[in-house]
């Protein structure tokens, strides 16, 4: 078991990085500067709880059911509060990663690519929502924010005739291809610039290199299949306005 002295470098670490992080967005006068800080300190405490939880519960098909049930919903939440909350809001987003999320785990589990299991299920079901929430939150406000830029080009449309989403097509479509491209640029240069956590964790606990990468190379197909959806079903759902949509925070 760790114990407290084993921490210890741990913990002054992370506290020096939190501290280098708020200096750095409050010398340039960053708006919610201490965000990032507290989303450090609340992902270890989360982190601290999940441990301990799926020590017990990582072989059983109900509780890795449930936890992946969880996580969908608190990740779905997430991103309809970055587009501004309302139900309405968390319905788009709960039905664009249920989409994406569901047909991608559909295709790898089906095709032999990833055994299935409950450890495999929580493994890549865990990473493809948290990439599926990031893309739904990119691709939401990058609509939003592009339809205000462009508000008098929409009007434009509108009046020569055009539909809601006809007004606002490119609009969508550069939307879509913008919340990708972190996920892209990740997967272009997996290997060359970044080694991904899932490689690198497999390779700590034994797994082969050569394993390794197979399992990674699925997870960054499944990244971008579920993104893809996602991304689309929101910014189509999203995209046929009648009016100016409010400013996001």
């Amino acid at each position: 078991m760790t114990g407290l002295s084993d921490l210890a470098p741990t913990l002054v670490g992370v506290g020096a990085l939190v501290v280098l992080t708020i200096a750095m967005l409050w010398s340039s006068r960053t708006p919610h500067r201490f965000a990032p800080a507290f989303a450090i300190l609340r992902g270890t405490a989360q982190l601290a709880v999940i441990s301990v939880i799926l020590g017990g519960v990582i072989t059983s098909p109900l509780w890795v059911s449930v936890a992946l049930l969880v996580m969908f919903t608190v990740a779905a939440a997430t991103a309809a509060r970055r587009l501004g909350w309302s139900w309405g809001h968390f319905a788009l987003t709960a039905a664009a990663m249920g989409a994406g999320i569901l047909a991608t785990l559909l295709i790898v589990f089906s095709t032999g690519a990833i055994e299935f299991s409950p450890r495999y299920a929580l493994a890549i079901g865990g990473i493809v929502i948290g990439n599926a929430m990031s893309i739904a939150t990119l691709a939401g406000r990058r609509l939003t924010e592009s339809i205000n830029e462009h508000w008098e080009e929409v009007e434009g449309w509108t009046a020569l005739g055009a539909t809601p989403r006809q007004s606002t097509l490119e609009l969508a479509r550069t939307a879509v291809y913008s919340a990708l491209i972190p996920s892209t640029d990740q997967t272009k240069t997996t290997g060359l610039v970044t080694l991904p956590g899932a490689f690198v964790g497999a390779i700590f606990g034994g797994v082969s290199p050569l394993e390794a990468g197979r399992f990674q190379v699925v997870v960054l197909a499944s990244i971008m299949a579920a993104g893809s959806i996602t991304a689309v079903v929101v910014v189509r759902m999203l995209a046929p306005v009648r009016q100016r949509p409010a400013a996001l925070r």
